[in-house]
């Protein structure tokens, strides 16, 4: 029996091709335009970090790190990433094999510049295509702060649930304490 990959850049597909954009996995190559995306104040405001220099967004960037990202190019620019990584669904103990690689959990960002467009969600939607393809996952989850609006908003509208909405359980690093939202999406919820 053939084992299903659980990682992006394990499976054998890339470069995808959507109607404007190209999706393949990121490499060390790209992080001098990953940088670009990632430095703008706008997309590191809701960012899981900022670092202050190139060196240190390079040194957070390990193999292991690039295998689950995404490169987001249109017209051969990269304008965003996108990530998915793969672990296991809750399960009692009992059962717990077979959660294993069963729930995905997404993030994106995308370069200011293209904000607007609907180059995420067409991303986005591509990605969850694969998360449900190939992967062969089960759920796929994704969380925000919940004064991010764009990205709650893109969640909602690709068909993801709000299923928490929690109440000062997220640490901004210049707002302190804030609401956070995490939203899901089931395999049999998502048109093949």
């Amino acid at each position: 029996m053939t084992e299903t990959p659980t990682r992006l850049a394990d499976l054998d597909m890339w470069p995808l091709r959507t109607e404007r954009l190209v999706l393949r996995p990121a490499t060390h190559a790209d992080l001098p335009a990953l940088w670009h995306v990632r430095r703008t104040p706008e997309a590191g405001e809701w960012g899981g970090s900022r670092p202050a220099t190139y060196d240190e967004f390079a040194e957070s960037f390990t193999d292991d790190g690039l295998a689950d990202q995404l490169l987001i190019e249109r017209d051969g620019e990269v304008i965003g990433d996108l990530l998915l990584q793969v672990g296991p669904g809750w399960a009692q103990r009992e059962v717990s094999d077979a959660a294993v690689g069963t729930l995905g959990t997404l993030g994106w960002v995308l370069h200011p510049d293209h904000w607007g467009h609907g180059h995420a969600t067409e991303a986005v939607r591509a990605l969850i295509d694969v998360a449900f393809g190939p992967l062969g996952l089960h759920r796929v989850i994704a969380e925000c702060f919940a004064d991010n609006e764009p990205s709650w908003r893109l969640m909602e509208r690709i068909g993801m649930r709000r299923e928490a909405h929690n109440v000062k359980d997220s640490l901004h690093r210049d707002r302190g304490w804030i609401n956070g939202y995490v939203y899901a999406l089931l395999a049999e919820e998502w048109p093949t």
